[in-house]
């Protein structure tokens, strides 16, 4: 009947903007004007929530297009050592569990990965490690203490670790995490060589990685001391 496809317009458009099918639902026991302005409103701020949330999916997924497409011209120039002023960044931490192996390091990347997602955090889609310095000394150079996040300064949450501004001294390691070794060992005698003092712990940032390669020898990790 004519009112029967009425009410299939309404559950149809309803869905469009975004109900629940329990939603429309209790929405049409309760069918009148007052009651729609309500439901209207309510739904009108999920929208504009969804739109905010997209909006900084976009820009992450824009600037890992841009890091990654930096990349390829890292892969022919990546055993320079060089120093270069960083801007104040923010980390996410997470702990990594003894023995600190690469399977613990993975298991804490994937804790931090979830914990944003459900805290909806501003995170870019970028994972790292830090490694200390005392580790990097002994050439235990992939037991890491910490998986991290890149991710905006956010107001009162736990566990974001603030990167100053400041000199540093970098390098970039291409290849399968386990050979990582030759990158730390090259970035030592450069800062041997040039009176450089680290002063930090190492700071490894995943450029390519397994979220955007399955072929190892296409990984590149950026590998950054802050230097006095």
């Amino acid at each position: 009947s004519a009112g029967q496809l009425d009410y299939l317009d309404t559950i149809c458009i309803m869905k469009k903007i975004g109900f629940s099918l329990n939603e429309i639902k209790a929405q049409m026991k309760n069918f009148t004007i007052d009651h729609s302005i309500v439901a209207l409103r309510k739904q009108l701020s999920v929208i504009n929530r969804q739109i905010e949330e997209l909006q900084m999916i976009k820009n992450r997924v824009e600037h890992r297009c841009l890091q990654l497409e930096h990349s390829v011209s890292i892969r022919d120039h990546s055993d320079v050592v060089s120093v270069e002023e960083v801007n104040t960044q923010y980390i996410l931490l997470q702990a990594v569990a003894e023995p600190h192996t690469l399977e613990m390091l993975s298991i804490a990347t994937k804790e931090c990965f979830v914990r944003s997602f459900r805290e909806h955090l501003p995170i870019f889609f970028q994972s790292g490690a830090i490694v200390p310095y005392e580790h990097v000394l002994q050439g235990r150079y992939t037991e890491a203490n910490f998986a991290f996040l890149p991710i905006e300064k956010t107001e009162d949450c736990d566990g974001i670790l603030e990167l100053p501004e400041g000199r540093c001294v970098y390098t970039y390691h291409t290849g399968d995490y386990r050979s990582i070794g030759k990158a730390y060992e090259r970035i030592l005698e450069y800062c041997r060589a040039h009176h450089l003092k680290i002063i930090s712990d190492s700071y490894e940032f995943a450029i390519n990685d397994y979220l955007s390669t399955a072929d190892e020898s296409e990984y590149i990790t950026k590998i950054m001391f802050y230097i006095a």
